[in-house]
C-alpha cells in the first residue's frame, strides 16, 4: 500500500499501527504528510527529477537525507504549506504533529539518527473558535422532516448523531454485536474503545430501524453492519454526509454551515446546556483525550452572558440617576441647614 514510500517510512507506519495502535486513518494521513514532506525536501536540494510535484519519487530517501534535514528546513516547509498550498494552521498543526512523531521515533526507537529537529519547533497557533451547533428547534425541525424509503435508517442515524455525540467514523463502524441492551461499543481515535448509553430516543429509532433492515443478499463481509446502504453494504461515510447534508437543506437549514460533524457539537451542547452534564462526564461520552478539547463546549450563550451582565450590582447606575442623586442628597442638605 506504501510501497512508493522509503523503507523507513514504511518501518515507522508500521511502528504507529502495531504499537502505538493508531487508526487506520491516522497511519493514512501521516503517510501523506511524510510523502509530500520529502518531496518538498527533494525540490529544495534540488535532487528532484523534473516532474509534477505530485509525481516526484520519494522511495530512494535514506538515513543520510534524513539525518541532514534541520529545523529550518521544517521551517520552509510549513511556509510552503501556508503560501502555496493554502493550508490552514489546524492542517499544518497535524503535519507537525506528524513531524514531531516521526523524528521522535527515529531517535528514541529506531535510533537511525542522532538529532532530533523538531524538538524545539513550536505548532502554529490555532485560533480558538466556538463550536457551530443546532438551537434545540433547529434540531427537532431536522428530525421532522425525515422521510422517504430509509426514513428509519436516516431517522436513526440522525438520532445517534444528536443523542451520544458520536464521530461519524464510529457510526459507520458499528456493528450489531456492538449493541448491548442499552449500551452501544464505538471506537474512536487511536483505536480507543468506549461505551455510549443509548437513551429511550436512540432504542427506539434503532429498535424501528432493526424491523426493517435488510437480511438477505447483504455482503458477506458487511453482515454484521449496523447502517447498510441501499447496495446492502455497511454504509460510507459520504453517504452518511449526503444524506445528513440533504435533510438539512430540506429543514431549511442551509447556508448555517451545519455538516454532521455539527451534529457532534450539538449533543455535545445541548447536554451541557440543557441538560446539565458536567464536562468530564462529557469528556468521557465525547471520547476526548484531553479536558482542555472538551471545554470548548462549555461556551456561554448570549442569552446567559445578557442575564449574566444584568444581574452586576451596577447595572442600573447611570449618570443620569447619579446626578439626581446627587441632587437630592444637596437639597437635603440644604434643608437641614
Amino acid at each position: 500500500m506504501y510501497s512508493d514510500l522509503p523503507v523507513i517510512v514504511r518501518d515507522f507506519l508500521v511502528y504507529l499501527e502495531t504499537i502505538r495502535g493508531k487508526s487506520e486513518k491516522t497511519v493514512s494521513e501521516y503517510a501523506l504528510d511524510l510523502r509530500m514532506f520529502f518531496r518538498f525536501m527533494k525540490l529544495e536540494r534540488a535532487a528532484a527529477p523534473d516532474l509534477p510535484f505530485e509525481e516526484i519519487p520519494v522511495s530512494d530517501i535514506d538515513r543520510d537525507f534524513i539525518a541532514g534535514i534541520t529545523l529550518s528546513d521544517i521551517y520552509a516547509f510549513l511556509s510552503y504549506l501556508a503560501k502555496e498550498r493554502g493550508d490552514a494552521a489546524a492542517t499544518r498543526a497535524r503535519k507537525v504533529a506528524c513531524l514531531r512523531s516521526f523524528f521522535k521515533y527515529l531517535t528514541t526507537k529506531a535510533n537511525l539518527i542522532d538529532h532530533n529537529p523538531t524538538e524545539t519547533l513550536d505548532s502554529p497557533h490555532l485560533r480558538a473558535s466556538l463550536p457551530v451547533y443546532l438551537s434545540l428547534e433547529e434540531s427537532l425541525q431536522l428530525l421532522s422532516v425525515i422521510d422517504g424509503p430509509d426514513r428509519e435508517r436516516d431517522f436513526a442515524i440522525i438520532t445517534l448523531f444528536l443523542n451520544c455525540g458520536m464521530r461519524l467514523s464510529e457510526l459507520v463502524a458499528i456493528n450489531l454485536t456492538d449493541i448491548k441492551e442499552n449500551t452501544v461499543r464505538v471506537i474512536g481515535k487511536g483505536n480507543k474503545e468506549r461505551t455510549i448509553y443509548l437513551n429511550a430516543a436512540c432504542l427506539s429509532a434503532i429498535e424501528d430501524y432493526l424491523a426493517v433492515r435488510p437480511h438477505d443478499a447483504v455482503k458477506a463481509a458487511d453482515k454484521n453492519a449496523l447502517f447498510l446502504s441501499n447496495r446492502r453494504q455497511r454504509i460510507s461515510t459520504k453517504t452518511v454526509q449526503y444524506l445528513v447534508k440533504k435533510y438539512i437543506s430540506l429543514a431549511g437549514l442551509e447556508g448555517k454551515k451545519y455538516s454532521t460533524h455539527k451534529l457532534r457539537h450539538t449533543a455535545a451542547t445541548l447536554m451541557f446546556r440543557n441538560g446539565g452534564v458536567d464536562v468530564r462526564t462529557l469528556q468521557e461520552i465525547l471520547g476526548h483525550a484531553q479536558l482542555t478539547t472538551t471545554q470548548i463546549y462549555t461556551h456561554v450563550s448570549d442569552e446567559q452572558m445578557r442575564r449574566a451582565s444584568e444581574k452586576n450590582p451596577l447595572a442600573s447606575v447611570t449618570k443620569k440617576r447619579l446626578s439626581h442623586s446627587a441632587k437630592r442628597s444637596d437639597d437635603t442638605e440644604s434643608h437641614q441647614k
